[in-house]
């Protein structure tokens, strides 16, 4: 018994000392770091705790709020994984007016003058390139072919997209969006509605430096928007420097900034201002080849508020069964919006979250659960002062000990295998980064060489200079 008593007091004694020396190697690394030029006006955060007991490692700033950058979205992943289930799939479908159904044969009238209306429900994977499930082209047949099914020959009525649910929730974008991320598809707007992940290519064709550019093609199209090209091409080796400025529901986007030289297809990537418009022209398209007539093309509205609340034609549809699409299960969304940072899945998590728990799907109702659920697990709402799904707004404030405290729950949960197979790995390292203008940060999990295992969270605010070399000097 003493034996066993003096091992397990060794053991502790080793780890003890083990812990202090890492505290005491970290504890100089970050001096050094402070000393650096780069840092003279920064504030630096590091947060570390040994993963398996939850003790205290290393403290640097871990009760500062800084804006997190993408780190923020392990709070939404975890989140989505306890408030709406590993297993949670969105479901789109469409619905059509009873008035003109034969209630007996389920079987419409050739010619179809009601309402078509494409009911979604927040999916941001609807028409994905990323799943074999959520294809464009898989997605539009299936429509498509099930209003063929129904006997629809032709079509002189209106296509209903719906992306917004009550006027109030009509403002879809972040309110902390700045004004340069807004109109590139990093910053796509999330709504009831989204097609192709918002995102729509523009191939630009350079020349000498100094030269304006030329816009080749547009693709998918993106209907009724027009394009102010200001894009100048710029010196050799100076990458994609192009930002493209245009709010929700506008007809004109601004594109300024430069691109390599002597370029025959430059892509630079934007954020569809109504994707209920790309979606309706591409439904339109694929009934028309599925020999559905249109005698006129169809008119279009995006919004409920126009509707449901003045008309009261919900009571008059139904949906059309074969038209049913689910998307993937959210652990496989989870998957691709840890892996590569796709701030529409973090946007449309939260909002989710409003929706099944508020039945408001709106930013300010899902932030405010997420906000609460965490209070309840000792993480203070001044802590978490968060604005967005995703990190992309600067005006975010999270400490590095609210970051570790998310990350060392998830670690007790039944879903988190799946939550860790989806935060990439950087050189051995399972941790997930994030980058905004004057921001850098890193949370995961790390081994160390003798097997100690640790949770931590790192992030620097209003560093000055490269970027890169405040990554490498973080490292």
């Amino acid at each position: 018994m003493l034996k066993a008593i003096i091992v397990t007091l060794a053991g502790f004694i080793c780890l003890t000392a083990g812990a202090q020396n890492t505290a005491a190697l970290l504890d100089a690394a970050v001096k050094k770091l402070e000393t650096d030029t780069q840092f003279k006006h920064a504030i630096i955060s590091l947060y570390v705790v040994d993963s398996k007991t939850g003790k205290l490692v290393f403290d640097k700033n871990a009760q500062v709020g800084l804006a997190p950058a993408s780190c923020q979205k392990v709070v939404t992943s975890v989140s989505a994984f306890e408030m709406l289930g590993k297993d949670f799939k969105y479901k789109t479908a469409l619905l059509i007016d009873t008035a003109v159904i034969n209630s007996s044969t389920f079987k419409l009238q050739k010619r179809y003058d009601g309402i078509i209306i494409v009911r979604g429900n927040g999916d941001p994977t609807l028409g994905s390139f990323r799943y074999a499930i959520t294809t464009s082209e898989l997605v539009l047949n299936k429509w498509a072919g099930s209003l063929k099914n129904i006997g629809i020959d032709g079509m002189h009525g209106i296509i209903l997209t719906e992306d917004v649910e009550r006027p109030g929730e009509i403002n879809i974008l972040p309110d902390g969006y700045i004004w340069q991320d807004i109109g590139n598809y990093y910053a796509a707007v999330t709504s009831l509605i989204n097609w192709q992940e918002n995102q729509y290519d523009i191939k630009l064709k350079s020349s000498a430096t100094g030269k304006l550019t030329e816009i080749v093609s547009v693709s998918p199209a993106v209907p009724n928007l027009n394009f102010m090209n200001a894009v100048v091409s710029g010196g050799i080796g100076s990458g994609d420097n192009a930002y493209i400025y245009c709010p929700p529901y506008a007809d004109t986007a601004f594109i300024k900034g430069t691109i390599p030289p002597n370029k025959e297809g430059f892509v630079i990537s934007g954020a569809m201002p109504n994707p209920s418009v790309v979606l309706h022209q591409q439904l339109s398209n694929k009934m028309k080849k599925k020999g559905i007539g249109l005698s006129i093309d169809p008119v279009m509205y995006f919004s409920l508020s126009n509707w449901k609340y003045n008309l009261n034609y919900d009571k008059k549809t139904i949906e059309i069964k074969e038209s049913v699409h689910f998307s993937p299960p959210l652990d496989s969304i989870n998957y691709w919006f840890l892996k590569k940072s796709i701030n529409l899945y973090g946007e449309a998590f939260v909002k989710t979250i409003g929706r099944q728990k508020k039945n408001t799907f709106s930013l300010d109702s899902g932030i405010s659960i997420i906000k609460y659920f965490w209070k309840q697990r000792g993480i203070s709402p001044a802590a978490l002062n968060i604005i967005d799904g995703s990190g992309l707004s600067p005006s975010n404030r999270v400490t590095t000990n609210a970051l570790v405290t998310v990350m060392q729950y998830a670690k007790k949960q039944n879903w988190f295998a799946s939550f860790y197979n989806a935060l990439p790995e950087m050189n051995g390292i399972k941790m997930k980064d994030g980058y905004i203008s004057g921001v850098r940060s890193y949370t995961g999990y790390i081994k160390s060489k003798n097997g100690a295992e640790y949770t931590f969270s790192f992030i620097v605010n209003n560093f000055s200079g490269s970027a890169g070399a405040v990554r490498e000097k973080m490292w």
